[in-house]
């Protein structure tokens, strides 16, 4: 079941957020272009992620306004009014001081809000995201091959919004398989004209005069076979003061596909200066066998149903040791062995 969603105000529009896990530390997850707080539990890989996330922080979710749960929007809101909504989350959800954890079209508002709130900004986690989005090669770091990506971006959400084909784009690693449950996402997340508008903002985004104002500690996270290419995270590394640059191998923009754990490991580090070790898959079995010595004879001396006997209070002894320390009965067998018609006892517990 997914966590319980509430409302944040923010001015006129209503945004849907979650709070997940109990950790020391609050980190505010600032989606990428779309999301969906419900759906988003239904997939295995994204619940994964997020719960990886959860149980080392309290994690704040949200939708962003005009995607998701949140309030659909008539017309463009400002990065300002958007990176409010952030602050209006965090009231809501009585969190003073995050880090923030901004992906893909996230990371800029991100920045912006520990440019403008540096006393409610703990850190600053950038994943997969850029300092502009500007289609210009001569201004934008990442040059041609932004143009070409975002050109590719903009074409398959505008033609084949909610088949699947603009996430399957950005997770190359879903496969074929993937697509039809990536669409009902797609289509529940955002509306074709809303989606266009998003991109629209993304490509007018320009927050390469705020990075030198960072005064956070800064991680940035990028994949190095990913869309979005890789002179963009090394741009933010280099203009926030302080900010360290980890590239990890792989070809999905999303960090839930692929190897999400190296993403979700390394903010741990960050923000807890410490790795967990992932938990193993060996555990310690004891296998025990009973049998009832000399039980040739003694069935004998005892006769069937002395012997019947004899074997229930050895079956109840055993159980009942069993059940004390929370062990299993396997199997029970009698070896006739050609000596007595009931033979041996043999219990493996």
């Amino acid at each position: 079941m997914p966590p319980q969603t509430r409302y944040a105000q923010s001015g006129e529009v209503n945004i849907a957020y979650q709070v997940v896990g109990e950790g020391p530390n609050d980190l505010v997850f600032v989606p990428g272009f779309i999301s969906h707080l419900d759906l988003q539990w239904g997939d295995p890989k994204i619940a994964g992620f997020l719960e990886k996330l959860a149980s080392f922080s309290r994690l704040i979710l949200f939708d962003k306004r005009g995607t998701g749960l949140s309030d659909p929007v008539a017309a463009p809101a400002s990065l300002e009014d958007r990176m409010d909504d952030v602050r209006a989350v965090m009231d809501a959800a009585g969190s003073e001081r995050a880090a923030l954890l901004g992906l893909s079209e996230g990371g800029p508002m991100s920045v912006l809000f520990a440019a403008t709130y540096k006393d409610r900004t703990q850190a600053l986690i950038l994943c997969g995201t850029y300092p502009t989005g500007t289609m210009d090669p001569e201004q934008n770091p990442a040059g041609e091959a932004w143009v070409q990506r975002v050109t590719e971006w903009r074409d398959l959400a505008t033609e084949h919004w909610g088949d699947g084909s603009t996430l399957a784009w950005m997770a190359p690693s879903i496969g074929e398989e993937g697509r039809a449950a990536l669409g009902r996402f797609e289509r529940a997340s955002a509306s074709p004209r809303m989606v266009r508008t998003l991109i629209d903002m993304s490509v007018d985004t320009d927050v390469r005069d705020l990075l030198p104002a960072i005064q956070v500690p800064t991680l940035v996270l990028h994949r190095d076979a990913e869309r979005i290419p890789l002179e963009a995270p090394k741009y933010l590394a280099e203009h926030i003061p302080g900010a360290k640059l980890v590239v990890l191998p792989g070809m999905d923009h999303i960090p839930f596909y692929g190897d999400g754990a190296g993403y979700a490991e390394e903010i741990e580090e960050f923000l807890t200066g410490g790795r967990r070790p992932p938990p193993s898959d060996r555990i310690l079995t004891t296998v025990m066998f009973t049998d009832i010595v000399g039980s040739t004879q003694r069935a004998a001396d005892l006769g069937d149903a002395g012997w019947r006997q004899l074997l229930a209070r050895h079956d109840r002894i055993v159980r009942e040791q069993l059940e004390e320390h929370r062990g299993r009965e396997v199997k029970t067998i009698e070896l006739a062995s050609g000596e007595h018609p009931l033979g041996h006892r043999g219990q493996m517990s």
